[in-house]
């Protein structure tokens, strides 16, 4: 035992001298004696080596908090001199990441362009809903789940520009609606009210050219006329208490169509009406899917729609739906594409079909529900067929150039040929229209002393499922 108390007192030397580290571990022996083990280190290295394996953890960390200490101890801090050593361990302590930064958040009046708010691309989706079973369909196989399918998955990738194209245009619709809503009221003319819509959606969409802009003119056709009423030039109409006014305006990104539109009134009275054709577009909406047939559509909304009624200066009216107007298949530059939309029943059996786009538009009305030509023409748009037709007169073809610049065969007004320059244009547009280069679109009206409303929106058939790419917080 002597020896051993020998041995412990020269190790506890030489540690205490520098001379060399070691570990002292006891450990029972068979005989149950206790045992002192040594293991005998290198010399002390500089502080730059590393620590040897052998030390345990805790060692380790005390060495280095007492060489961290001492390090702080001989920096000349003058300034900071009176301080104590946790403060200043708390200030060389590495400072949090800042998180990063916000993109630039829209004006008001709105000014930034879209693209801009979400440089990134990833713009805002629209509603998704699950595709419906169609009606006729006896089994599942009209109806498979198509959200959780790999392969329409994959299909769902492959459209992913096209599909920030429409939710692109369709951010600039909503954030330019939103805006109006908040200022439009009546005693207004109802030309500064399209121009300061259509001034806003073109800096919301960014225009550029037929890359990018307005889809068509904005409609704001008041009380019995139902569509493609745009002010021309020098009309001076003033919006009312009593009117009811369908906003009806487009965007499009590289063709790609958006086509919304929603009604305002300002006296209550007409909030029947708001509520019948709302409520018949989104029924509408929900019966809309991939291989759901056209006509059933019809009839979901007629049967909708004709269940309410409204009182008016103590009368009560049945609102019907205008039967001879229909939502419409959309295309690129292309706003009819050749499917309709009925808002009857008693239509054609054509079923929707993956990958369409559709404008879903009710019109309900106080009157006889079906509509006529009437009134000036503001609406045109270039034969989306045509092909060559000579032209003899200067003029038509001099305007003929100018709208396959600016307009293509997208829909255009006279206000917008105005506003490109044109000048003295009328007998030349009006020779395109009799050479069938170019349709007239003219107001469409019910009975004079009706009202009628109007709600739409877009939907994209996606292979997953269907996304209401105009939905909004307002409808």
């Amino acid at each position: 035992m002597s020896l051993e108390v020998e041995k412990k007192d020269e190790t506890k030397e030489k540690i205490e001298s520098g001379e060399e580290d070691e570990t002292i571990e006891n450990h029972v022996s068979v005989d149950g004696t206790t045992a002192a083990k040594k293991k005998k280190k290198k010399k002390k290295k500089p502080a730059s080596a590393e620590i040897p394996s052998e030390v345990t953890v805790t060692d380790a960390v005390e060495k280095l908090e007492i060489k961290k200490n001492q390090e702080e101890a001989d920096e000349p801090d003058d300034a900071n001199a009176g301080e104590n050593p946790e403060e200043k361990k708390k200030k060389k302590k590495k400072q949090k990441k800042k998180p990063a930064t916000e993109g630039p958040k829209q004006t008001d009046p709105p000014s930034i362009p879209i693209c801009e708010l979400f440089p990134d691309g990833n713009y805002p989706i629209g509603e998704i809903c699950e595709h419906p079973k169609p009606r006729d369909s006896l089994d599942n196989s009209l109806s498979l789940n198509r959200m959780t399918n790999e392969e329409k998955k994959a299909l769902d990738v492959a459209h992913t520009d096209y599909y920030k194209d429409l939710r692109q245009a369709a951010e600039a619709h909503r954030q330019t609606r939103k805006w109006v809503m908040s200022w439009i009221k009546p005693g207004m003319k109802m030309i500064d009210i399209c121009e300061q819509l259509e001034d806003c959606s073109r800096k919301m969409i960014k225009e550029n050219g037929l890359s990018a802009g307005l889809a068509f003119p904005t409609g704001c056709s008041l009380n019995h006329c139902a569509a493609h009423y745009t002010p021309n030039a020098g009309d001076e109409t003033v919006l009312t208490y009593d009117d009811v006014c369908k906003i009806d305006f487009g965007t499009h990104v590289n063709g790609h169509i958006i086509d919304c539109a929603f009604t305002v009134t300002f006296n209550p009275k007409y909030d029947k009406l708001k509520e019948a054709v709302r409520a018949a577009t989104n029924a509408g909406i929900k019966e809309a899917g991939i291989d759901v047939r056209l006509c059933d559509i019809g009839e979901t909304v007629q049967e909708v729609m004709e269940s309410y009624e409204i009182d008016l200066d103590g009368k009560t009216y049945k609102i019907k739906p205008i039967r001879n107007l229909n939502g419409h298949s959309i295309a690129p530059y292309r706003i009819h594409a050749g499917k309709s939309v009925p808002i009857v029943k008693g239509a054609e059996a054509t079923r929707m079909e993956e990958g369409e786009l559709y404008a879903i538009e009710t019109f309900g009305s106080t009157g006889k529900g079906v509509v006529h030509d009437d009134m000036e023409c503001s609406h045109y748009m270039k034969n989306f067929d045509v092909g060559h037709v000579p032209l003899r007169m200067p003029k038509a073809k001099s305007l003929l150039n100018t709208i396959n610049k600016h307009f293509g065969t997208l829909a255009f007004c006279r206000r917008w040929i105005d506003r490109v320059g044109e000048t003295k244009y009328l007998m030349g547009l009006k020779n395109l229209c009799d050479m069938g280069i170019v349709d007239p679109y003219p107001p469409l009206c019910d009975i004079k002393g009706c009202y009628t409303a109007q709600y739409e929106h877009t939907i994209l058939l996606r292979p997953t499922c269907k996304e209401i790419l105009s939905r909004g917080d307002d409808y």
